[in-house]
Parts: structure tokens; C-alpha cells; sequence
């Protein structure tokens, strides 16, 4: 577990997270193009996907929890998801195994307090004793936020996908970056 701050910890992710991070991840399939799914998950559906990152290994899933006492109660920390980061496989094919493609995504409310930051710092960490090559990493655009976290950990543009994408009635750009592992 790596902690940044007597209020925030990011730690490998668990089954006890799976509703928090679904309701993170439908909140981009419902109000964002910045994921091209556009039905909502429930837990179940997204088991799998939790459970293809283990704790060790090239493919990962960590959370950042802000570990304050909440509720006010003095009763100790109630643990908030603050949001994700994840190292998943680039293509199914046997020769992309070095390669990853990595997202970050935040809770609502919590996007632009350093958060993305404090995942991908805990990510790359744990991704650096791992046979791996290069991180790959989509934007749909426009999202400056997202590309200057990118280019703060040395990511660099590779190209763009015109209108690769339609959600919400038009048409999205995906813009692709690289980083050497």
C-alpha cells in the first residue's frame, strides 16, 4: 500500500470495492464520452473485469480511498473510493504481453485535487520490477486535463482517431499516447 497523505491511501483493489467502482465508472458511461460504453454495469457485470487485475502481476487495479472519518462519529475512518488506475493488456495476442494500456478514472468531486496524479505515481511503481515494455493510454478529446496528466509522466502523442467513436448523438476523437516502460 502506498500512501501520499495522512487522508488518502492507494492500495491494490478488492472485491469489498466493486459497487464504488462501478458507480465511478457509470457515472463516465452516463454523463461523459470519456469511455465509449453507453449502458451502465451493475457489480456483477463488472467481477470479471475486477478480478482480470490481480495484486501482482503486469495487469493492475488501485484505488485511492480518502480513509477520513466521514460520518463525523468518531467511530474511525469511514474509507471513500476516490477513484482508479489501471494496467490491463494491450491486445489479446501472445507478442503485446510487455505492452499495457493504462486509464485513470475519478470519482465525482474528486477529479482535479491530484488524484490521477497519486494513481499513476502508485501505478508506474508497481508496474517498474514487471517484464513490460510500454503503456499505452486513449483520450478521447477534447479532455486537456487528461492529456497534461499524460504528458506529466513523460507520455508522448502518437496520433489521433478521427470520429472513431459515436455517443450522445456525434461523432469522437480518440488521441493515442505512449510512454516507455
Amino acid at each position: 500500500m502506498t500512501e501520499f497523505s495522512t487522508d488518502t491511501q492507494v492500495r491494490p483493489g478488492t472485491e469489498s470495492d466493486l459497487e464504488a467502482l462501478t458507480d465511478i465508472y457509470n457515472h463516465y458511461v452516463r454523463e461523459t464520452a470519456l469511455t465509449f460504453d453507453t449502458a451502465p454495469f451493475t457489480p456483477g457485470h463488472r467481477l470479471p473485469w475486477l478480478r482480470s487485475h490481480p495484486e501482482d502481476g503486469p495487469h493492475r487495479l488501485l484505488v485511492a480511498q480518502d480513509v477520513r472519518n466521514v460520518n463525523g462519529t468518531g467511530d474511525g475512518p469511514v474509507p471513500r473510493i476516490l477513484g482508479y488506475a489501471t494496467s490491463s493488456a494491450f491486445r489479446p495476442k501472445p507478442a503485446y504481453s510487455t505492452s499495457v494500456e493504462v486509464s485513470v478514472y475519478c470519482a465525482p468531486g474528486a477529479a482535479g485535487r491530484g488524484i490521477g496524479t497519486l494513481l499513476y505515481t502508485a501505478l508506474f511503481e508497481a508496474l517498474a520490477d514487471e517484464d513490460l515494455h510500454r503503456a499505452y493510454a486513449g483520450i478521447t478529446q477534447p479532455n486537456e486535463a487528461s492529456v497534461r496528466l499524460h504528458d506529466r509522466f513523460g507520455f508522448r502523442h502518437l496520433g489521433t482517431y478521427a470520429e472513431v467513436g459515436r455517443k450522445f448523438g456525434r461523432y469522437w476523437d480518440v488521441a493515442w499516447y505512449e510512454k516507455r516502460l
